[in-house]
Protein backbone atom coordinates (compact mmCIF):
# COMPACT_ATOMS: atom_id res chain seq x y z
CA UNK A 1 0.00 0.00 0.00
CA UNK A 2 1.27 3.64 -0.82
CA UNK A 3 2.24 5.96 2.16
CA UNK A 4 -0.60 8.24 1.25
CA UNK A 5 -3.31 5.76 1.59
CA UNK A 6 -1.92 4.68 4.47
CA UNK A 7 -2.11 8.04 6.03
CA UNK A 8 -5.87 8.37 4.51
CA UNK A 9 -6.97 4.99 5.78
CA UNK A 10 -6.05 6.26 9.17
CA UNK A 11 -8.56 9.12 9.08
CA UNK A 12 -6.59 11.60 11.14
CA UNK A 13 -5.15 9.36 13.48
CA UNK A 14 -1.47 9.85 13.60
CA UNK A 15 0.91 7.09 12.44
CA UNK A 16 4.03 5.48 13.52
CA UNK A 17 7.12 5.12 11.38
CA UNK A 18 11.19 4.83 11.60
CA UNK A 19 14.23 4.72 9.59
CA UNK A 20 16.88 2.15 9.34
CA UNK A 21 20.32 2.15 8.00
CA UNK A 22 21.51 -0.97 6.12
CA UNK A 23 24.15 -2.92 8.09
CA UNK A 24 28.08 -2.52 6.77
CA UNK A 25 29.20 -5.34 4.68
CA UNK A 26 30.16 -8.49 6.49
CA UNK A 27 27.38 -7.29 9.21
CA UNK A 28 24.51 -10.41 9.91
CA UNK A 29 21.11 -9.07 9.12
CA UNK A 30 20.08 -9.99 12.39
CA UNK A 31 21.38 -7.39 14.14
CA UNK A 32 18.80 -5.39 11.78
CA UNK A 33 15.93 -7.14 12.66
CA UNK A 34 16.80 -7.52 16.26
CA UNK A 35 16.31 -3.90 16.40
CA UNK A 36 13.07 -3.75 14.61
CA UNK A 37 11.40 -6.60 15.75
CA UNK A 38 10.28 -4.22 19.37
CA UNK A 39 9.29 -1.32 17.37
CA UNK A 40 6.66 -3.68 15.58
CA UNK A 41 4.67 -3.44 18.40
CA UNK A 42 3.61 -0.05 17.15
CA UNK A 43 2.08 -1.53 14.10
CA UNK A 44 4.30 0.88 11.57
CA UNK A 45 2.31 1.14 8.09
CA UNK A 46 6.00 1.65 6.50
CA UNK A 47 9.63 1.36 7.35
CA UNK A 48 12.23 3.57 5.35
CA UNK A 49 15.74 1.98 4.31
CA UNK A 50 18.30 4.51 3.61
CA UNK A 51 20.89 4.69 0.43
CA UNK A 52 24.47 5.20 1.62
CA UNK A 53 26.35 6.22 -2.06
CA UNK A 54 29.70 5.41 -2.60
CA UNK A 55 33.19 6.62 -0.63
CA UNK A 56 36.91 5.95 -1.14
CA UNK A 57 38.61 3.91 1.00
CA UNK A 58 42.36 2.52 1.07
CA UNK A 59 43.67 -0.81 0.31
CA UNK A 60 47.07 -2.02 1.29
CA UNK A 61 48.72 -4.00 -1.30
CA UNK A 62 52.39 -4.96 -0.13
CA UNK A 63 52.66 -1.60 1.62
CA UNK A 64 51.69 0.50 -0.75
CA UNK A 65 47.52 2.25 -0.31
CA UNK A 66 45.93 2.06 -3.50
CA UNK A 67 42.64 4.35 -3.39
CA UNK A 68 39.05 2.58 -3.95
CA UNK A 69 35.67 3.45 -4.73
CA UNK A 70 33.09 1.58 -2.45
CA UNK A 71 29.92 0.79 -0.73
CA UNK A 72 30.42 0.47 2.73
CA UNK A 73 26.24 -0.34 3.13
CA UNK A 74 24.83 -1.69 0.22
CA UNK A 75 21.49 -4.05 -0.18
CA UNK A 76 18.89 -1.40 0.16
CA UNK A 77 16.52 -2.71 -1.93
CA UNK A 78 17.49 -6.03 -0.72
CA UNK A 79 16.62 -5.47 2.71
CA UNK A 80 13.16 -3.52 1.88
CA UNK A 81 12.37 -7.21 0.31
CA UNK A 82 13.55 -8.93 3.27
CA UNK A 83 11.54 -6.68 5.56
CA UNK A 84 8.38 -6.87 3.71
CA UNK A 85 8.40 -10.54 3.70
CA UNK A 86 9.03 -11.28 7.18
CA UNK A 87 7.07 -8.15 8.84
CA UNK A 88 4.46 -7.67 6.20
CA UNK A 89 4.66 -4.45 6.68
CA UNK A 90 5.43 -1.73 3.05
CA UNK A 91 8.92 -0.12 2.99
CA UNK A 92 10.27 3.04 1.07
CA UNK A 93 13.66 2.19 -0.27
CA UNK A 94 15.93 5.95 -0.40
CA UNK A 95 16.24 6.67 -3.93
CA UNK A 96 19.75 8.81 -4.90
CA UNK A 97 20.93 11.13 -7.61
CA UNK A 98 24.30 10.53 -5.92
CA UNK A 99 26.68 8.38 -7.12
CA UNK A 100 23.72 6.36 -9.51
CA UNK A 101 23.01 6.98 -13.15
CA UNK A 102 19.86 7.33 -14.50
CA UNK A 103 20.34 4.08 -16.40
CA UNK A 104 20.95 2.77 -12.93
CA UNK A 105 18.35 4.53 -11.11
CA UNK A 106 16.20 2.94 -13.92
CA UNK A 107 17.24 -0.42 -13.18
CA UNK A 108 16.77 0.00 -9.03
CA UNK A 109 13.53 1.11 -9.94
CA UNK A 110 12.21 -1.96 -12.30
CA UNK A 111 13.55 -4.35 -9.58
CA UNK A 112 11.68 -2.89 -6.69
CA UNK A 113 8.15 -2.57 -8.99
CA UNK A 114 9.24 -6.39 -9.92
CA UNK A 115 9.30 -7.03 -5.91
CA UNK A 116 5.94 -5.12 -5.04
CA UNK A 117 7.65 -2.02 -3.69
CA UNK A 118 5.12 0.63 -3.82
CA UNK A 119 7.15 3.49 -2.31
CA UNK A 120 10.53 5.11 -3.17
CA UNK A 121 12.06 8.12 -1.01
CA UNK A 122 13.33 10.90 -3.87
CA UNK A 123 16.65 12.52 -2.47
CA UNK A 124 19.70 14.39 -4.05
CA UNK A 125 21.83 12.68 -1.62
CA UNK A 126 24.97 14.35 -0.14
CA UNK A 127 28.66 15.31 -1.20
CA UNK A 128 31.19 12.59 -1.08
CA UNK A 129 33.76 13.40 1.73
CA UNK A 130 36.14 14.89 -1.03
CA UNK A 131 34.06 17.36 -2.54
CA UNK A 132 33.19 20.99 -1.29
CA UNK A 133 29.63 20.85 -3.00
CA UNK A 134 27.12 18.15 -4.46
CA UNK A 135 28.86 16.81 -7.45
CA UNK A 136 26.30 14.52 -10.24
CA UNK A 137 27.98 11.29 -11.10
CA UNK A 138 28.12 10.85 -14.87
CA UNK A 139 25.08 10.31 -16.57
CA UNK A 140 23.10 11.21 -13.20
CA UNK A 141 20.91 14.09 -11.97
CA UNK A 142 22.05 17.16 -10.65
CA UNK A 143 18.60 17.57 -8.68
CA UNK A 144 16.18 15.45 -6.30
CA UNK A 145 13.18 17.65 -8.67
CA UNK A 146 14.69 15.69 -11.95
CA UNK A 147 14.61 12.25 -10.49
CA UNK A 148 11.00 12.90 -8.80
CA UNK A 149 10.51 13.50 -12.82
CA UNK A 150 12.33 9.98 -13.39
CA UNK A 151 10.24 7.94 -11.43
CA UNK A 152 7.10 10.27 -12.22
CA UNK A 153 7.96 9.19 -16.12
CA UNK A 154 8.64 5.38 -15.32
CA UNK A 155 4.99 5.43 -13.85
CA UNK A 156 3.15 6.42 -16.97
CA UNK A 157 5.39 3.91 -19.05
CA UNK A 158 7.98 6.17 -19.97
CA UNK A 159 11.31 4.48 -19.69
CA UNK A 160 14.81 6.42 -20.41
CA UNK A 161 15.09 4.79 -24.04
CA UNK A 162 11.65 4.05 -24.81
CA UNK A 163 7.48 4.37 -24.49
CA UNK A 164 6.36 0.99 -23.67
CA UNK A 165 3.11 0.29 -24.11
CA UNK A 166 1.81 -2.09 -21.16
CA UNK A 167 -0.96 -2.97 -18.74
CA UNK A 168 2.03 -3.52 -16.13
CA UNK A 169 3.08 -0.13 -15.51
CA UNK A 170 5.07 0.73 -12.25
CA UNK A 171 3.19 3.24 -9.87
CA UNK A 172 5.26 4.58 -6.93
CA UNK A 173 4.23 7.12 -4.51
CA UNK A 174 6.90 8.83 -4.38
CA UNK A 175 8.41 10.75 -1.42
CA UNK A 176 11.00 14.01 -0.91
CA UNK A 177 12.97 15.53 1.67
CA UNK A 178 11.83 19.24 3.17
CA UNK A 179 13.71 21.34 5.25
CA UNK A 180 11.95 23.52 8.26
CA UNK A 181 15.02 25.14 9.05
CA UNK A 182 15.99 25.24 5.20
CA UNK A 183 18.30 23.07 3.12
CA UNK A 184 21.74 24.17 3.75
CA UNK A 185 22.69 25.17 0.03
CA UNK A 186 19.41 27.68 0.05
CA UNK A 187 20.07 30.82 0.28
CA UNK A 188 16.69 31.71 1.98
CA UNK A 189 13.42 29.33 3.43
CA UNK A 190 11.71 31.05 0.82
CA UNK A 191 13.84 29.86 -2.32
CA UNK A 192 13.65 26.33 -0.66
CA UNK A 193 10.01 26.38 -0.47
CA UNK A 194 10.18 27.23 -3.88
CA UNK A 195 12.78 23.67 -4.75
CA UNK A 196 10.21 21.69 -3.09
CA UNK A 197 6.93 23.25 -5.04
CA UNK A 198 9.16 22.11 -7.92
CA UNK A 199 9.55 18.96 -6.52
CA UNK A 200 5.77 18.58 -5.73
CA UNK A 201 4.59 20.32 -9.82
CA UNK A 202 7.23 17.23 -10.86
CA UNK A 203 5.19 14.36 -9.09
CA UNK A 204 6.02 14.16 -5.65
CA UNK A 205 3.54 12.68 -3.02
CA UNK A 206 4.50 13.24 0.29
CA UNK A 207 7.47 14.99 1.50
CA UNK A 208 9.20 13.92 5.12
CA UNK A 209 11.03 16.71 6.65
CA UNK A 210 14.25 16.94 8.49
CA UNK A 211 14.56 16.02 11.93
CA UNK A 212 13.88 19.57 13.95
CA UNK A 213 14.01 20.20 18.00
CA UNK A 214 11.54 22.88 18.37
CA UNK A 215 8.49 22.16 17.17
CA UNK A 216 7.26 25.43 15.91
CA UNK A 217 9.74 25.08 13.45
CA UNK A 218 7.53 22.31 11.80
CA UNK A 219 4.39 24.21 12.12
CA UNK A 220 5.25 27.57 10.57
CA UNK A 221 7.49 25.12 7.97
CA UNK A 222 3.29 23.75 7.00
CA UNK A 223 1.86 26.80 7.16
CA UNK A 224 4.43 28.48 4.70
CA UNK A 225 4.29 25.41 2.27
CA UNK A 226 0.52 25.68 2.14
CA UNK A 227 1.04 29.27 1.53
CA UNK A 228 3.18 28.20 -1.64
CA UNK A 229 0.41 26.19 -2.70
CA UNK A 230 2.02 22.64 -1.45
CA UNK A 231 -1.02 20.78 -0.41
CA UNK A 232 0.79 16.95 0.03
CA UNK A 233 0.96 15.54 3.69
CA UNK A 234 4.08 16.66 5.20
CA UNK A 235 5.99 13.83 7.70
CA UNK A 236 7.74 15.93 10.91
CA UNK A 237 11.27 13.83 11.14
CA UNK A 238 12.33 12.79 14.92
CA UNK A 239 15.65 11.90 16.15
CA UNK A 240 16.02 11.69 20.08
CA UNK A 241 19.32 13.09 21.14
CA UNK A 242 21.20 10.27 22.39
CA UNK A 243 24.83 11.54 23.65
CA UNK A 244 26.53 14.82 24.68
CA UNK A 245 28.26 15.13 21.51
CA UNK A 246 25.09 15.17 19.47
CA UNK A 247 24.65 18.89 20.68
CA UNK A 248 27.60 19.89 18.25
CA UNK A 249 27.62 17.17 15.70
CA UNK A 250 24.13 17.44 14.45
CA UNK A 251 24.03 21.35 14.40
CA UNK A 252 27.44 20.70 12.28
CA UNK A 253 26.09 17.75 10.06
CA UNK A 254 22.65 19.31 9.49
CA UNK A 255 22.19 23.13 10.06
CA UNK A 256 19.91 22.84 12.58
CA UNK A 257 19.16 24.68 15.85
CA UNK A 258 18.92 22.60 19.14
CA UNK A 259 16.39 24.93 21.54
CA UNK A 260 18.35 26.49 24.84
CA UNK A 261 16.58 24.69 27.38
CA UNK A 262 17.39 21.37 25.75
CA UNK A 263 20.98 22.13 25.64
CA UNK A 264 20.40 23.17 29.07
CA UNK A 265 19.22 19.75 30.40
CA UNK A 266 22.18 18.03 28.56
CA UNK A 267 24.67 19.86 29.92
CA UNK A 268 23.66 19.33 33.42
CA UNK A 269 23.75 15.32 32.69
CA UNK A 270 26.68 13.52 34.20
CA UNK A 271 26.98 10.22 31.79
CA UNK A 272 25.36 9.12 28.27
CA UNK A 273 22.85 7.31 30.09
CA UNK A 274 21.53 10.49 31.71
CA UNK A 275 21.91 12.16 28.23
CA UNK A 276 19.69 9.87 26.67
CA UNK A 277 17.11 10.00 29.14
CA UNK A 278 16.69 13.50 28.74
CA UNK A 279 16.75 12.91 24.91
CA UNK A 280 13.43 10.47 25.40
CA UNK A 281 11.66 12.78 27.45
CA UNK A 282 12.05 15.87 24.99
CA UNK A 283 11.41 13.24 22.21
CA UNK A 284 8.17 12.58 24.02
CA UNK A 285 6.87 15.71 24.69
CA UNK A 286 7.85 17.04 21.27
CA UNK A 287 5.60 13.98 19.93
CA UNK A 288 2.86 14.55 22.11
CA UNK A 289 2.76 18.30 20.70
CA UNK A 290 3.07 17.20 16.95
CA UNK A 291 0.26 14.78 17.38
CA UNK A 292 -1.88 16.99 19.27
CA UNK A 293 -1.22 19.58 16.42
CA UNK A 294 -2.44 16.70 13.77
CA UNK A 295 1.05 15.17 12.28
CA UNK A 296 -0.43 12.39 9.65
CA UNK A 297 2.92 10.57 10.65
CA UNK A 298 5.30 10.51 13.38
CA UNK A 299 8.58 9.35 11.57
CA UNK A 300 11.75 8.18 13.86
CA UNK A 301 15.17 8.45 12.55
CA UNK A 302 16.64 5.19 14.61
CA UNK A 303 20.14 5.46 13.04
CA UNK A 304 20.39 1.33 13.93
CA UNK A 305 19.23 1.98 17.35
CA UNK A 306 15.68 0.82 19.12
CA UNK A 307 15.65 1.10 22.81
CA UNK A 308 14.52 5.19 22.73
CA UNK A 309 12.91 5.22 19.88
CA UNK A 310 10.70 1.98 21.93
CA UNK A 311 10.76 3.88 24.65
CA UNK A 312 9.01 6.93 23.67
CA UNK A 313 6.46 4.95 21.39
CA UNK A 314 5.14 3.08 24.60
CA UNK A 315 4.24 6.44 25.97
CA UNK A 316 2.76 7.95 23.28
CA UNK A 317 0.95 5.36 20.63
Amino acid sequence: MKVTEHIEKANGKTLFSFEIIPPKKGKNIKELYDNINPLMEFKPPFIDVTTSREEYVYVNRDGLFDRKITRMRPGTVGICAAIKHKYNVDTVPHVLCGGFSKEETEYLLVDCHYLGIENVMALRGDAMNHQKYFEASEGGHHYACDLVGQINNLNQGKYLHDVVETDDKADFCIGVAGYPEKHIEAPSLNSDLKRLKEKVDAGADYIVTQMFFDNSKYFEFVDEAKKAGINVPIIPGIKPIAIPRHLQLLPHVFKIDIPEPLISEVEKCKNNKEVRQVGIEWCIKQSKELMEGGAPVLHYYSMGKSSNIEQIAKAIF
